[in-house]
């Protein structure tokens, strides 16, 4: 207990069973007794406990108990004192556990789990501004596959680096290899040189359905290392058009997607990765338009892990069909120019291909594989990409003011042979991170 020393007359509070006193005299030499303190007016008591109750609600988050101590100071202690009780709540023990699809875990399960399995992904790329060349460093997040240090993130995270670096939860930090990726379904692979690791594990994203509990873990902002959002899936089968004018299949969420989550894994509530975080919906910055709040995309992992065990394996996607067209442009205004038609010029042909074989020569300009119309290079690739290697398609080209039909059977892509029609680079040059689909931008995190 502390007194104030000068015993003229004091005012006190008491806070866990000790009492501290104060006092004030404005003229301690004068001898003069304060006047006495006029007694408080009475008010409704009711009222008094309420807002009490309310601001307990509040602040502590504990009104049961809270409320409940304070009105019982209030109404039975010393009328000028005021007792205030802290609670301590008890530390919650959280399970580590394995993802098996049986068992469902919480949140802080699922994070004490896994935040282990999740990194931090910085890029250091070149950027190009006129005459100007200076360099520049993006972050994402990734997710480990196999102990051996295979990681998974998004292809926009890593386009166009000349390095990159991954961080583990521990703190270490490693330099990472590009083992394979592509624009067209936004993955990429990467490997760092560690062994011991702990892989996330798998699920399926097809038994997903609307209202399912969903968490991330992710470089939020480039900043917030390692921290875990968590939503509903909002929708699925969500078709979002590319920029290129490429359609992909999407989970939709409301869990909280920032630039830096992309890459990042998308938990059920078994604690199963099925998806990637890729993206959100976001008006940017137009205030013509209504604000946008909780639409997040994720890559489902059905759709990309042939594509990523293949990379894994093989350092290419197996079964992917080659066809041979070199640097294939649009006709675009020549076609009205020259009264040709609308489709897709062929510059050169990839010598000993299926394009070669078929028929197909430079000066072609390609407009039907089957019953589709073709009309642009981004077109062309999408439904080349629909068929596999070894299937055999009808192209209809315009060749000397006349229409032919050849028979073409698909090559396979591999590392020597990739298509001309969709390159894949690899990490070499940057690359738009915006979707834009007018009024909304689907933004990269």
């Amino acid at each position: 207990m502390y007194e104030d020393s000068n015993q003229n007359g004091y005012n006190g509070f008491e806070t866990n069973g000790t009492t501290y006193h104060y006092s004030y005299n404005p003229n301690p030499q004068s001898g003069m007794t304060p006047p006495e303190p006029k007694k408080p007016k009475k008010r409704n008591g009711a009222g008094r406990v309420a807002a009490l109750v309310l601001c307990c609600a509040l602040v502590g988050g504990g009104a049961g108990i809270g409320g409940a101590a304070a009105f019982n100071a209030l109404s039975g202690g010393p009328s000028n004192s005021t007792t205030i009780y802290q609670n301590d709540t008890p530390t919650t023990q959280v399970n580590i556990q394995q993802a098996d699809g049986l068992t469902e875990l919480t949140l802080e399960e699922i994070y004490a789990s896994y935040v282990d399995s999740c990194v931090c992904i910085n890029a250091q790329t070149t950027v190009q501004q006129g005459w100007q060349q200076y360099q520049a460093t993006s972050a994402g997040s990734g997710f480990i596959i196999s102990e051996d240090g295979y990681i998974v993130t998004n292809y926009h995270v890593i386009d166009g680096a000349s390095a990159i670096r991954v961080t583990l939860n521990n703190g270490e930090s490693y330099d990472a290899t590009y083992i394979g990726g592509e624009e067209l379904n936004d993955v990429a692979v990467l490997k760092i040189d560690v062994s011991g690791l702990k892989p996330v594990v798998l699920g399926d994203s097809d038994t997903l359905v609307v209202g399912e509990q969903v968490s991330t873990i992710g470089n939020a902002l480039g900043s917030y290392s390692f921290s875990q959002t968590s939503g509903y899936v909002s929708g699925v089968g969500r078709s979002v058009t590319m920029s290129d004018g490429t359609v992909m299949n999407m989970i939709q969420t409301d869990c909280t997607i920032n630039s830096g989550n992309s890459g990042g894994p998308l938990f059920d509530q078994y604690g199963r990765v099925v998806g990637i975080t890729s993206a959100k919906l976001s008006n940017n910055g137009d205030r013509s338009t209504a604000s946008i709040e909780g639409i997040g995309f994720a890559i489902p992992i059905n759709d990309v892990i042939d594509i990523i065990t293949d990379y894994m394996q093989y350092g290419y996607v197996t079964g992917r069909p080659y066809m041979g067209i070199l640097n294939p442009t649009n006709t675009g205004d020549y076609a009205q120019i020259f009264g040709w038609p609308e489709g897709v010029y062929v510059n050169d042909v990839d010598e000993g291909s299926c394009a070669q074989t078929a028929g197909i020569q430079p000066g072609d300009i390609i407009t039907k594989i089957d019953d589709t119309d073709i009309t642009s290079v981004s077109q062309l690739t999408s439904v080349k990409n629909s068929y596999r290697a070894g299937d055999t398609v009808t192209v209809t080209v315009y060749r000397a003011g006349e229409y032919l039909e050849l028979s073409l059977t698909f090559d396979e892509e591999t590392n020597n042979t990739q298509s001309q029609t969709q390159q894949d680079p690899g990490p070499e040059q940057t690359s738009s991170q915006w979707y834009y689909g007018n009024p909304w931008d689907y933004f990269f995190g």
